[in-house]
């Protein structure tokens, strides 16, 4: 059998597909696998490129089999799909995705530790019970505007409110009210889980240099920077900030022909937490600055009454992203000055 160079391994939950193939690109292997065979087999397999989709449990599987020897390349699944030929199989989507690890113009999706991945955990278990959090409070303003009672939005004085409501209403409506403190209750529940994550992510935001370093933009606070730092590490896997800010969705999409560039919104991909977490950010920022006399000459104060609030917006979640890359290569702290004394607008 020729010499394996680069495998595509079609990841799943209990069948795997292998495609093995030469330094020609020529097939010499395609076989299934059961979970437990899968690092036995590549074991007993020479060094070699393992070209994987970046989806759950990649990364776990990736430091696997990178501990095996091999050199293991993730790639994002919208790259892959465009080298299936034929209508879709394990065997042709494991083809694929041998034959995108072999182009070397197909981007590669970093391989994160496990402590990178706990902090992302961190963010999706808070993220899942803030929404949760903000279903149960308007399932609770529904239901008591069912009976005729508007609650102010905002959580600030949903439960003053209700409770007010409560003490008129529970003599009729006990059932109702009976439900509302149900909801009431899981709603403290939530609040006090979510408090409990917000300290572990300060905890892991001291005891990490990138975190604190980041901080010091304007803009980026906790849970920007360790959203940050637990997805992206470093961010050296990126040529320059501009190609970091791409891969967050922040640069516009572009449909140019003929010569003529058109340059549209901005393009959305890539990690939509993070790309949320700085566009919050930014619009703080500029809630701040707008209206005082101290940032009448600023960038994004001009640019917001030129352009418009959200493309200001937009813009300088843009740059911190790029802030963000040239500081964690560089590892100086924000200054605001730095970039009028390159003669570059800040």
């Amino acid at each position: 059998m020729d010499k394996i160079s680069v495998v595509g391994l079609d990841l799943a939950k209990n069948v795997f597909q292998v495609h093995g193939a030469n330094a020609q690109g020529k097939k010499v292997l395609s076989r299934r696998f059961k979970r437990a065979e899968v690092l036995e087999f590549f074991a007993s397999l020479p060094a070699c490129r393992v070209g994987m989709e970046a989806c759950g449990g990649a990364h776990e599987w990736a430091r696997r089999i990178k501990a095996l020897g091999h050199a293991v390349k993730l790639m994002a699944p919208q790259y892959v799909k465009a080298y299936v030929q034929g209508n879709k199989t394990d065997a042709r989507d494991a083809a694929a995705i041998c034959e995108a690890a072999s182009r070397d113009c197909v981007p590669a999706v970093a391989i994160r530790s496990r402590d990178s991945q706990q902090v992302q955990a961190l963010h999706r278990v808070r993220e899942g019970w803030m929404k949760q959090r903000t279903a149960t409070a308007n399932q609770v303003r529904g239901l008591v505007a069912e009976f005729g009672q508007a609650l102010t939005p905002g959580m600030r004085r949903l439960r003053s409110e209700v409770s007010a409501w409560q003490d008129k209403a529970r003599a009729d409506l006990g059932l109702l009210c009976g439900l509302i403190d149900d909801l009431l209750a899981h709603l403290t529940q939530l609040e006090e889980r979510i408090a409990q994550v917000d300290k572990q992510l300060m905890q892991v935001h001291r005891d990490n240099a990138a975190c604190q370093l980041i901080e010091s933009i304007p803009g980026i606070g906790v849970m920007t920077a360790t959203a940050v730092v637990g997805s992206f590490g470093r961010a050296d896997m990126f040529a320059d900030g501009r190609k970091f800010a791409c891969a967050l969705g922040l640069t516009p999409r572009e449909h140019s022909s003929g010569g003529k560039q058109i340059l549209l919104g901005i393009s959305k991909h890539g990690n939509g937490y993070v790309r949320k977490l700085l566009v919050h950010g930014a619009r703080a920022v500029l809630k701040a600055r707008m209206g005082k006399p101290a940032y009448a000459d600023d960038w994004v104060v001009k640019l917001a009454a030129r352009r418009g609030h959200n493309v200001a917006v937009c813009a300088l979640a843009a740059k911190n992203a790029r802030r963000i890359w040239a500081m964690l290569q560089s590892g100086e702290v924000f200054r605001a000055d730095y970039a009028q004394t390159n003669g570059v607008c800040a």
